[in-house]
């Protein structure tokens, strides 16, 4: 017998709760978006373009007198922070234009041997400048708006446009809700940050698809049913197989998030509070979107509690 977490006939009312959903999603949009205006983005070194330096060392570093020395070294911005132990620091350094990079790792590993001593382990050291910074940016959110396109002429091709606009809808609204996660937890933003966004628009549709399936299916079964009721039972009939799968892909997530070190941490920590966003808005923002959108044209007016 198949697994289900809930009654083969569960009869929750989602849609009579819909006000509450569409309140607590206009809340948390508006708060992410003054986030990321006030506060920014921790932008990595994809997008600002500098040196990341990621050493080991035999005995734990002083953070403060380290970052006064490189700061007094002229590099422009630099930041230190431990990775995981005192022994493992990461340092990033924003240089500017006229400076050359590899001349500025190489002054780095010279202070850093005077300063720690011998026994440093350099595990990464990433350059980017910041014209291909700025153009790493430009193909970010391209990317992003390039896979809201695409999705959409998908699901209007497969459905009818009223679903193109409401899959659309609660794939801008989980988009928002991740950028405002990075913009609080500090996170850097980097390319990691923006195949972060992707993995969760794709999970995030492929679960409004399931349930989109389900409304058409059911719009043909009953014809006369008042599209609130149509939305409600759609939900209902697919409710255990969205469980089963929001829970299975957030234990991948955790696990990632727990034992995948600082390198992913950001990107598994989104990708967890992606899928419990992505699932939240498959169920009450891209299904309701419908009862507003005339999916069925010959019901002239849906009563709604």
């Amino acid at each position: 017998m198949p697994l289900r977490l809930f009654p083969h006939k569960s009869q929750f009312d989602f849609m009579g709760r819909r006000w509450i959903g569409f309140a607590f999603s206009i809340a948390l949009t508006l708060l992410s978006l003054s986030l990321l205006f006030t506060k920014g983005l921790n932008l990595g070194i994809d997008f600002t373009g500098g040196i990341l330096m990621e050493i080991h060392t035999e005995k734990p570093v002083e953070l403060g007198g380290l970052r006064g020395l490189l700061n007094q070294q002229g590099f422009g911005e630099v930041s230190l922070q431990n990775i995981g132990n005192p022994n493992d620091v990461m340092i990033r350094i924003q240089v500017s234009k006229n400076q050359e990079q590899a001349k500025v790792v190489a002054q780095v590993k010279e202070l850093l041997a005077g300063k720690v001593g011998a026994g440093i382990d350099y595990r990464r050291i990433d350059y980017v400048g910041p014209t291909v910074g700025a153009e790493l940016v430009q193909n970010g959110v391209l990317a992003v708006l390039l896979s809201f396109g695409a999705i959409m002429l998908y699901v209007w091709f497969r459905f009818e446009w009223q679903y193109g606009i409401g899959a659309i809808l609660a794939l801008m609204h989980d988009s928002i809700m991740v950028i405002g996660f990075f913009a609080v937890t500090r996170f850097e933003f980097g390319l990691t940050a923006i195949a972060a966004i992707l993995t969760i628009v794709g999970y995030s549709i492929n679960d409004s698809v399931v349930i989109y399936d389900r409304i058409r299916e059911n719009m043909r079964r009953f014809k006369k049913m008042p599209v609130f009721e149509l939305l409600n039972l759609s939900i209902n009939d697919t409710l255990s197989r969205t469980i089963l799968t929001a829970s299975t892909t957030l234990l991948a997530s955790l696990a990632l998030a727990i034992f995948g070190g600082e390198v992913i941490r950001g990107f598994s920590c989104a990708m967890v509070f992606g899928v419990v966003i992505g699932t939240y808005s498959s169920i009450y923002i891209s299904a309701p979107t419908l009862i507003y959108l005339n999916i069925r044209p010959n019901e002239a007016k849906v009563v709604t509690p």
